[in-house]
């Protein structure tokens, strides 16, 4: 599986490690992503969604069930249905 969070599209971007004598070589910064598995009351469903960590505080924020529906107002695909 891709290390892209399924709501924000986080993924991974490049930069360089720098040394003590400034060399540069290439590196790699991950998205701290996490797999949680969320039940939406107001459909009656599971559903298990691989996301940051940033998400995971606005969901808690705002909701599961209206932060989905702000993200496919947006356009996004999740993969799943909202009932």
């Amino acid at each position: 599986m891709a290390r892209i969070c399924q709501l924000t599209g986080k993924r991974p971007i490049t930069g360089n490690n720098v040394s003590h004598s400034n060399r540069k070589t290439k590196r790699r910064f991950l998205p701290n992503l996490i797999k949680k598995r969320f039940f939406i009351p107001e459909t009656d469903q599971w559903v298990t969604l691989k996301i940051s960590t940033s998400a995971l505080r606005n969901i808690n924020k705002l909701g599961i069930y209206d932060y989905l529906k702000a993200c496919e107002a947006k356009g996004m695909d999740l993969g799943f249905e909202l009932k």
